[in-house]
């Protein structure tokens, strides 16, 4: 495998970190600037809508330069965004600071995919691709930990420094190590725009908002959560949010080898699941050992919905997958947007801090109903349905695995 992976990696690292890293740190930032909790909550908001809008715009103007120049382009933003989050004298200014950071996230997966299937022979692409992920993944087992430890322990402007540092060492890794491929062939945005009038990718779509909301609903508040029902001290949300990670790493494999085999069953038993348990979450919240066991189950099943519903997407997008896969990543971020700030509603109308979890529950089994509709649409149609033809094979290979 080429060194260009590590640098792939390293800057998936560093976003990854500063995506998830939010979330065991809204305590100290609320008290910082004298916001309310839910108030601080609109930072996993901003972030996520900021992905949302900028995965298919990024990918879009993606295709006007190089891809290894836009690469460094994305690094940029996403470097500048985490030192103005960093040095930000408002609470305004740092949210303007993380959907600048934001803008990078969808864009830089989908690039950096494609680059990674393309510095290695046909047989190693699944494998570069992955390699390029892990950093992705290892953020939620070491980066956003380490990060939250930092920020309560120095303060949380060091962590924001210090994820603008790697966003550092990813840029110049992509400059130094990154040959300067071909610059991408245009899209034609009218054949790809064609996907989105195939009902099977819009029920994909709202599947993947609703089934990753829920998963976000209750991890956007777990430090409040944790720390004011459950009783642990405030360093505990650390080691909280590790088996918050082990258990996506070990949902995303297990949702990533059976994608392929039973997509939609694989689809309803994840979410299915999710649902019951982010519903008992409500009760196991109040007992250290039960809310730790029922964290790592949530970051499980949560993930284990990734693959499936992104190959979902791939599938009924066949052949024109490029922008409907930059979508479907800004579609979970909307799904994180719409979560927070349900989330918040429900702690700011007084309910509790375990409220989010009911949110979360209903938006699963809103996801589970909706692939119980696609697959119904889908027999009544006699097969999975498709809107295009032709191949993409870079593009599809690099979309699943993410």
């Amino acid at each position: 495998m080429p060194l260009a992976l590590l640098a792939l990696a390293i800057g998936a690292f560093g976003i990854g970190t500063t995506e998830f890293v939010i979330m065991g740190l809204l305590p100290e930032v609320a008290s910082d600037y004298g916001v309310s909790i839910p108030t601080a909550g609109y930072l996993v908001t901003g972030y996520a809508l900021g992905v949302m809008f900028g995965a298919p715009l990024m990918t879009v103007l993606g295709t006007k330069i190089s891809r290894k120049r836009m690469l460094m382009l994305l690094m940029g933003l996403f470097i500048a965004g985490n030192l103005l989050s960093a040095l930000a004298p408002a609470f305004s200014v740092m949210l303007i600071g993380r959907i600048v950071a934001s803008l990078a996230h969808g864009a830089f997966f989908g690039i950096g995919s494609v680059v990674a299937a393309d510095l290695v022979t046909p047989d190693k692409k699944a494998g570069a691709i992955a390699m390029m992920f892990t950093g992705l993944t290892v953020a939620n087992v070491v980066g956003v930990p380490l990060g939250t430890l930092v920020g309560q322990s120095v303060g949380w402007r060091v962590t924001f420094g210090i994820v603008a540092a790697l966003g550092v060492i990813g840029l110049l890794g992509i400059a130094r190590l990154v040959p300067d491929l071909p610059k991408a062939q245009g899209v034609r945005l009218r054949h790809e725009l064609a996907a989105f009038r195939n009902v099977q990718v819009l029920l994909a779509m709202a599947m993947t908002v609703l089934g990753f909301g829920g998963v976000f609903a209750a991890i956007t508040y777990i430090a409040p959560m944790m720390t004011h029902v459950a009783g642990f001290a405030d360093g505990s949300v650390t080691w909280l949010l590790v088996l918050f990670g082990l258990g996506m790493v070990g949902g995303n494999l297990v949702g990533g080898k059976f994608a392929d085999r039973a997509l939609m069953p694989m689809l309803y038993i994840a979410l299915g699941a999710l649902a019951v348990v982010l519903a008992l979450f409500t009760l196991t919240a109040h007992d250290k050992v039960l809310s730790a066991i029922t964290i790592a189950l949530i970051g499980a099943l949560g993930f284990a919905t990734v693959p499936p519903l992104q190959k979902r997407v791939l599938d009924q997008a066949s052949g024109a997958p490029t922008l409907a896969s930059a979508v479907n990543i800004g579609a979970f971020n909307l799904g994180n947007a719409l979560s927070a700030w349900l989330g918040g509603l429900v702690i700011a109308a007084g309910l509790g801090y375990t409220a989010p979890n009911w949110v979360g529950a209903a938006l699963a089994a809103g996801a589970l109903a909706l692939a119980a509709l696609s697959a119904a649409l889908e027999r009544r149609a006699g097969g999975p349905s498709t809107v295009v033809t032709g191949s993409a094979p870079a593009e599809q290979r690099a979309a699943v695995h993410h």
